[in-house]
């Protein structure tokens, strides 16, 4: 691991359109990136380029189909995201954030730098964290990372069987005549390569719950409470814009929109409230929550400087009636 990042892993292609078109590992990883030639070779010449077992791939190293390459690629400049990350809670497994609008979760894309996992792996020092589940990166609030590898899979495995209680917030128009509450099912696919989700004919892969939480009748907005019991790509913003209160700021549903990728002034209206799990480990009920009000109801979702993230202490949970509850901690990054 570097600065926070993991290697690029590239797998050497075994079909057989690819056996035999190369003859030696470094023209394979040539091709992959043929922009990057010159400065591909002055990794190999440094050694560090290398194969499955550690080993450094030079101009000798034959073709291994199946085999390994491990390289760690150039980062290019990416827009500062200048919002701080808030630690809820801390302790020898878990840590779990208030993730700011505009930061992805993971790096990806044009976000590897700006990204939640490679911000507090380098502000933390905790270079096994990884995160338990995934919030799309104009999302806020509550994202729970696992510390040590030894924990990861069983907190992933709860959000795999959907045994974890998801409660979001979102800001949209109001409209009297929405019955509320009710469940929206519908089938959603994503393709790779595409932005958007789009909801089709088909039985129901994606489920949500979507009640009313409070009005402001003068601005024509209401507060609503959302339960999605599966974890479909963009699910929330697609069942609201069906029901024909597209989320405030929603630059993809119903009608996508430009906006510059440096541009922070309109947060999407949706924040991941709280998670609700069964410790795996321990078996008691624990609660995380944030207390992030959203900017079109009275909140305030702006820059404040690119600040790291610090160590919260470790705390013991705080017992609410039946329910582990683990309340909002300090702001990450605040003196």
């Amino acid at each position: 691991m570097r600065d926070g990042l993991n290697p690029t892993r590239l797998v050497l292609p075994h079909d057989d359109a690819s056996v035999g078109r190369w003859s030696r590992t470094l023209d394979y990883v040539l091709d992959r990136f043929p922009a990057d030639a010159a400065r591909l070779h002055e990794k190999v010449a440094a050694g560090e380029v290398v194969d499955g077992r550690g080993r450094p791939v030079d101009a000798r190293t034959p073709y291994e189909p199946r085999g390994f390459v491990f390289l760690y690629r150039d980062l290019v400049p990416e827009p500062d995201v200048p919002f701080e990350i808030r630690v809820l809670h801390r302790d020898r497994d878990l840590l779990v954030v208030d993730k700011p609008h505009f930061l992805a979760t993971i790096p990806r894309g044009a976000h590897v730098e700006r990204s939640v996992l490679v911000r507090l792996r380098r502000d933390l020092d905790l270079p096994e964290l990884s995160p338990a589940h995934r919030l799309d990166r104009v999302t806020a609030g509550v994202l729970l990372l696992t510390v040590r590898p030894q924990v990861r899979g069983a907190y992933q495995e709860l959000f795999a069987r959907r045994e974890v209680r998801k409660t979001y917030e979102a800001i949209a128009p109001y409209d009297p005549a929405l019955d509320l509450p009710t469940t929206v099912r519908s089938r959603i696919v994503k393709h790779r390569g595409i932005m958007r989700a789009e909801e089709v004919a088909g039985e129901p892969n994606a489920e949500s719950r979507v009640g009313l939480a409070e009005v402001d009748p003068g601005r024509g907005l209401a507060r609503y409470r959302l339960e999605p019991h599966s974890g479909k790509t963009h699910q929330l913003r697609l069942h609201m814009s069906g029901l024909g209160v597209p989320i405030l700021h929603d630059n993809f549903y119903p009608d996508p929109y430009d906006v510059a990728p440096d541009d922070y002034t309109r947060p999407l209206q949706l924040v991941s409230r709280s998670l609700e799990l069964t410790d795996p480990f321990s078996g008691r009920l624990r609660r995380f929550t944030t207390d992030r009000v959203l900017d079109s109801w009275g909140g305030r979702d702006a820059p404040v400087g690119s600040a790291p993230a610090v160590a919260a202490p470790a705390e013991a949970d705080t017992v609410r009636g039946p329910a582990t509850t683990d309340a909002t901690g300090p702001a990450a990054g605040r003196p």
